[in-house]
């Protein structure tokens, strides 16, 4: 599977970017999708993932100010963020889950910069 984030850039904190995430190859049986991070130093970590019912979860440090979507037929995903911070400066990756297996690769990911 291929997988491929835009919509990162510089954004004063209290801004907002909304990002995408587009899938393509292996699309057959994604059960769920997700958006990850890593800031410089850091490991990366989960931000949110949304099954194919559409149930989502958040890493608690987004929650309230960052909202997961999908388009099931574009096998596309999707992140709106809200009252960014200059914490939420990295890069953005996403991924897909196989059932109850996440993809082990990580396609280019999306830088975001948060800062005045």
């Amino acid at each position: 599977v291929q997988l491929q984030a835009s919509g990162g850039g510089l954004v004063q904190p209290g801004g907002s970017l909304r990002l995408s995430c587009a899938a393509s190859g292996n699309n057959f049986g994604i059960s769920a999708m997700g958006w990850y991070r890593q800031a410089p130093g850091k490991q990366r970590e989960s931000v949110a993932t949304i099954n194919s019912g559409g149930s989502t979860n958040y890493a608690d440090s987004v929650k309230g100010r960052f909202t997961i979507s999908r388009d099931n037929a574009k096998i596309t995903v999707y992140l709106q963020m809200h009252s960014l911070k200059p914490e939420d400066t990295a890069v953005y990756y996403c991924n897909v889950r196989y059932g109850s297996t996440w993809y082990n690769g990580w396609g280019q990911g999306t830088q975001v910069t948060v800062s005045s």
